[in-house]
């Protein structure tokens, strides 16, 4: 039996591809600082070993494989480890290798029908709905998830059907290694959302964040399908440059696939159209419009290829639970709505605003906003909180993240707060977390809404808030 061992194995996607391997017959350890439910879960039912902390000691001179995440503390000149990781290729017989977790799916992916889903915004939600249609209508398809998903026994799976459903990154592949992740997956298809400037510390410029996603399109062989949404711009003029066969999505009857008679509700149904003809009728417990959109796509591109048929699409997407962190209700037994969405971008955050004012009218709306990642923290992202909460009554605005505060422009969380009241909405910051629940559940009456905005964890507020909201307003 073949040994991998995986430095920083509690990451999503590295613990994926464990999981995959796991599945291919290997013998999976791993290391990491902090282990947590469900990813902790997941490697213990799966059989896989793992050590909280980075030790030399953790690299044996058996291991076939050694895998390295991407995270600035997984380098060799401050983690031990990694530098063992690197010394043992250096003195190892050949074969034996460090490598990247999209390097293994580089080799898992080489004799499969891959599908490659890829964008700014939608990637978790496509692929999980891809996969569990897919699943759900008995395909066993193979697939690989960057984030948590509901319904599903873990993130990843090896099946023994010949689709591959792939959550594609244009995020660099490792500290050593600027390729973006998903040029390394052969994609067969492409499911393209969008592709709005983001991941500014790496892609300083729009045409500099472009660039990896005209790779991809290449990479596409000729009898491919590049499935695309025609209401995001760049993506669209992006669909240009492929030459084989190219399907359109979008919300209006401008795209080839598109959505009509929808009726929004906790549970929203409308018709899947293509060209003017009803295809089905779909039914979703989803919330918003940018999610009606995720819908669309993952139908244009399962009918297209012919994986599914209507029926079985339908009866697919009826069960499908979404995926964590994305418009996720938190408190189902309270007459407050609390919401987390993922707050990683402005067009992920004005898509969950809309949501809520769609799904929850005439309430009042509060949001607890995080500024999280880059994109968020730089001073040329300042421009953006002009109008990205344009909707809210309140808005309760966190510091800003400090993690690699240094290597760019950071904002300040006074300025944050200043250029949002300047916009006219009410806004107040959070100078101690440890007092965000009493200052916020001061703020709660009867008949609100809140939505918490974040790709971090405000301080422990996304648990914390809802089961106040459980106790002060049970249902």
């Amino acid at each position: 039996m073949k040994k991998a061992h995986f430095i920083g194995i509690a990451g999503k996607g590295m613990s994926a591809v464990a999981l995959l391997l796991r599945e291919a017959g290997w013998q999976i350890s791993g290391s990491d600082e902090g282990f947590y439910p469900p990813v902790s879960d997941y490697l213990a039912k799966a059989g896989i070993s793992f050590a909280d902390g980075y030790k030399k000691e953790n690299i044996h001179d058996d291991a076939d494989m050694i895998v390295i995440g991407k995270n600035a503390k997984l380098v060799a000149e401050s983690n031990e480890e990694v530098a063992a990781a690197f010394a043992w290729q250096k003195n190892l017989p050949a074969g034996r290798r460090v490598v990247s977790f999209p390097d293994v799916l580089n080799e898992l992916t080489a004799k499969t029908d891959n599908i490659v889903v890829a964008g700014s915004y939608g990637k978790s939600t496509c692929t999980a709905a891809l996969a569990w249609c897919l699943m759900h209508a008995g395909k066993d398809p193979s697939y690989f998830i960057g984030e948590i998903t509901k319904g599903f026994d873990a993130h990843a799976h090896k099946g023994s059907g010949g689709v591959f459903v792939l959550e594609g990154d244009e995020y660099p592949s490792a500290n050593w290694d600027t390729t973006s992740k998903f040029l390394r997956y052969h994609p067969h298809s492409v499911l393209l959302t969008s592709a709005t400037h983001d991941h500014v510390n790496v892609y300083p410029t729009h045409e500099e964040y472009l660039s990896p996603f005209k790779k991809l399109i290449a990479l596409l062989p000729s009898d491919g399908l590049l499935a695309v949404n025609a209401g995001e711009e760049h993506a669209f003029a992006l669909s240009k440059n492929f030459a084989g066969t190219t399907v359109t999505y979008g919300m209006t009857p401008d795209a080839q696939w598109y959505p009509q008679n929808i009726k929004y509700g906790l549970i929203t149904t409308f018709d899947l159209m293509n060209g003017g003809t009803k295809i089905t009728e779909l039914t979703t417990e989803l919330l918003g419009a940018h999610n009606i959109e995720n819908i669309v796509a993952v139908g244009a591109l399962l009918l297209e290829k012919g994986l599914l048929t209507p029926e079985e699409l339908a009866a697919g997407v009826a069960s499908f639970e979404g995926v964590k962190r994305r418009m996720e209700l938190l408190s189902p037994r309270s007459t407050i709505p609390v919401l987390e969405g993922f707050g990683s971008s402005y067009e992920k955050a004005r898509s969950a605003m809309e949501a809520m004012k769609l799904h929850f009218p005439g309430r009042r709306l509060l949001v607890v906003f995080e500024p999280h990642t880059f994109t968020w923290r730089n001073r040329a992202a300042l421009y953006r909180y002009d109008d990205v909460f344009a909707g809210a009554d309140k808005v309760y605005i966190y510091e800003p993240a400090s993690h690699g505060a240094g290597t760019h422009a950071q904002l300040t969380q006074e300025e944050i707060v200043s250029r949002v009241q300047a916009a006219g909405v009410d806004a107040d910051a959070i100078t101690d977390p440890d007092a965000a629940l009493e200052i916020i559940g001061n703020e709660l009456y009867s008949g609100d809404c809140v939505l918490l905005l974040t790709s971090g964890e405000l301080g422990g507020l996304i648990k914390t808030l809802p089961a106040f909201a459980e106790k002060k307003f049970p249902a």
